[in-house]
């Protein structure tokens, strides 16, 4: 996921951010590209949390200068890959995890763009599921420092002031929306502007409504066994579109972007906004004496088979060709360790993958801490699906879905198409 998504996932991920500096040099197998290791580059797809990590690792390390700018995920997503082929990326750069996107594991470590980072201390530590969408070809190329999940975020105060509570079914969210339109205060901030927010709905729905009856879905789509058009994806696509008609999303959506979207569930404007935890810290930095709850987004009546979407974020690899390789892996090195990683998820609100980390968890992340607890999540869709060109045709598909120039079942085919032509 774009988180993330997804931004992210991260795009993950604008206030997700892009650190789009520039570095060239030659191999870094060849011990080094000829930089002084005292300037760092960084290109950051955020959260609005790295900047305190920036600070911390210069305040650790006295001397040496970070490089960094800042973008959207989208953007981000379009300048990598020609960066990498051109000698011009930075040293340390976000990565997504999986295969879900153009700046995701796979896709950057398969054309040798990634250092391999599987002899650093931490890479053997990440769990089983987390190893898996870090490493390509059996090596590691993604420092992943926090987990993230999605679901619907309230804003406290105006839930109150508008005299409704959050809904706890399918049909209790439909009435919901209705009640809050109705009072002119929308259910849930969307925007969609940017492409990667279209997904979050899709997926906090999708994860219910298909996984719930069936956890070996993804296993029975690389088998040729089960397809997007022919499944309960079809069903989560109808919800996403029954919640628009029944004015769950504030008006003209499409000409809303993902920095907006906050801004009317920071100030009450709309009741909440479904989004990854991440955005509790970006609601917060709006509205300061805000609190914001995350709740699982009811898909179904039977609450019991509730999941939410929730996996690794966003994490960090190096440019194989990176200019300061030894700065860039002692950056990484600070960023998986117990003091990076617990400024990295306190500033981000996310949960850190290794347990030493001794982050402090929002109160708002309650519920999502116990989904992850009793195991009942699903990685983001697209990280295990074959090549990034799926998500694309999903995000466009979903963008003209919503300005009537497509149907759910030309999107989900298309998918499917994509989805067939493999790696």
């Amino acid at each position: 996921m774009k988180t993330r998504k997804l931004t992210a996932l991260a795009a993950a991920l604008t206030t997700i951010t892009l650190a789009a500096a520039c570095s060239g040099g030659t191999n870094a197998n060849s011990g080094g590209g000829g930089g002084d290791n005292k300037t760092l580059t960084i290109a950051s797809v955020d959260q609005g949390s790295i900047e305190k990590v920036v600070d911390a690792f210069k305040a650790a390390n006295p001397g040496v200068t970070v490089n960094l700018t800042t973008a959207g995920a989208d953007q981000y997503q379009q300048q990598i890959r020609t960066q990498l082929s051109s000698g011009t990326a930075p040293d340390v750069m976000t990565v997504w995890p999986g295969n879900g996107n153009p700046g995701a594991t796979y896709v950057l470590a398969k054309p040798g763009y990634l250092l391999d980072l599987s002899d650093q201390p931490w890479a053997s530590q990440l769990p089983d599921s987390f190893q898996k969408v870090a490493q390509y070809d059996g090596k590691t190329y993604n420092a992943l420092f926090g987990l993230n999940g999605i679901g619907a975020v309230y804003n406290d105060d105006a839930m109150t002031k508008a005299g409704l509570t959050a809904p706890a079914t399918w049909t209790d969210m439909i009435a919901f929306c209705k009640a809050a339109a109705a009072k002119g205060t929308p259910a849930y901030a969307l925007g969609i502007q940017d492409n990667w927010v279209t997904q979050l709905v899709l997926y906090s729905l999708v994860a219910t409504t298909v996984y719930s009856t069936d956890k070996d879905f993804d296993t029975k789509m690389a088998a040729g066994q089960a397809t997007f058009a022919n499944s309960p994806w079809t069903t989560a696509m109808a919800k996403y579109q029954e919640m628009n008609k029944a004015g769950c999303f504030q008006k003209n959506p499409l000409g809303t972007n993902y920095e907006a979207s906050q801004t009317l569930a920071a100030t009450g404007k709309t009741l909440g906004i479904v989004q990854g935890n991440w955005v509790i810290a970006l609601l917060k930095g709006k509205n300061p004496s805000g609190k914001f709850t995350m709740k699982a987004l009811p898909a179904t009546d039977d609450t019991a088979t509730f999941i939410m979407p929730a996996a690794a974020g966003a994490g960090y690899g190096v440019n194989a060709k990176a200019k300061n390789k030894e700065l860039a892996l002692k950056f990484i090195t600070f960023v998986m360790s117990p003091e990076g990683m617990k400024v990295f998820n306190d500033a981000q609100g996310s949960l850190p993958t290794l347990a030493a980390a001794g982050s402090t968890v929002d109160p708002g992340l309650t519920e999502l801490t116990t989904f992850v607890k009793d195991n009942k999540t699903v990685p983001f869709m697209d990280q295990l699906w074959p090549n990034a060109k799926v998500q694309q045709t999903m995000l466009s598909g979903l963008q003209e879905i919503f300005s009537n120039q497509s149907t759910a079942d030309k999107v989900l085919t298309a998918m499917d198409q994509d989805y067939k032509a493999g790696s």
